[in-house]
């Protein structure tokens, strides 16, 4: 069985408020593969109940920044908080509000969709009732209780994709983070998780990191940030981005910015 990322201690905890601290601070983040620097001196914040969009071409650092915020990497400098927790010095306070999305899949394919969801609350130390009725609960929002006895396997790109999101959803996170989560699906399907994953967002609020090299999955009342190279180029509100590039859009902001001749496409 693939193991997802390494799970901090889950004991119940207070939810944070909040008005009172990002949900996600990046401060001074620098990582360096041996000679290579990957990331230099990133920072941004993500408020809570809202919808950050980490834009870049594949080989900026989005992947390396998400490693390092679930401490799959040791931070070499800078500093990462989640809800004011710092992720090196408290990850247990930390890794408990935050769920994960990977973009190479980590379901097990020969186990069904429920067996996939219990066996990762027990990773987070969620009783088995309790388990049950939330993996119950989340495959109904998600539009898959029929499929809870399937095996994985049988599932269609975009219901993977579902399944993965509820997966980081079962010990009840305040923060997202989603690693190019439509890579590879069909249009319909692509619209169907942003669409989802926006509900959070306004339902439950959730504030959201979503890593992406597409334009068309960012929207005007988002937060953008504009990864290029291991540097964060721009952000704030989209609309501000966007002006402060002098253009018309994100398109066109975005090659300003970064001085890209070829541009990311619109189709996963």
């Amino acid at each position: 069985m693939t193991s997802p990322a390494p799970i901090a201690d889950q004991r119940e905890t207070q939810r944070p408020d909040p008005a009172a601290v990002p949900a996600l601070s990046i401060d001074g983040v620098s990582h360096s593969y041996g000679p290579r620097r990957a990331l230099l001196d990133v920072s941004f914040n993500v408020q809570p109940a809202s919808f950050t969009a980490l834009l870049g071409l594949n080989g900026a650092g989005k992947s390396t920044l998400f490693s390092l915020i679930t401490r799959l990497f040791g931070i070499q400098s800078g500093r990462v908080g989640i809800f004011g927790h710092d992720v090196g010095k408290s990850p247990g306070e930390a890794l408990r509000l935050l769920g994960v999305v990977f973009q190479p899949r980590t379901l097990d394919l020969d186990l069904s969709l429920t067996q996939n969801l219990l066996y990762h609350a027990a990773l987070h130390g969620i009783s088995r009732r309790d388990a049950a009725a939330r993996s119950a609960e989340l495959l109904g929002r998600i539009g898959l209780t029929e499929r809870a006895g399937s095996k994985v396997r049988d599932l269609s790109g975009g219901q993977m994709r579902r399944l993965e999101i509820a997966r980081a959803l079962l010990h009840r996170p305040q923060l997202l983070l989603l690693d190019e989560p439509t890579v590879g699906l069909d249009v319909k399907a692509r619209a169907d998780i942003i669409s989802h994953v926006r509900q959070l967002v306004t339902e439950q609020g959730i504030g959201v990191l979503w890593a992406t090299h597409l334009f068309d999955e960012i929207m005007p009342g988002d937060d953008l940030v504009v990864l290029h190279q291991g540097k964060v180029l721009a952000q704030g509100p989209m609309s501000r981005v966007i002006t402060e590039a002098g253009a018309q859009d994100v398109n066109t902001a975005f090659m300003r910015l970064t001085g890209a001749q070829t541009m990311p496409g619109g189709g996963g």
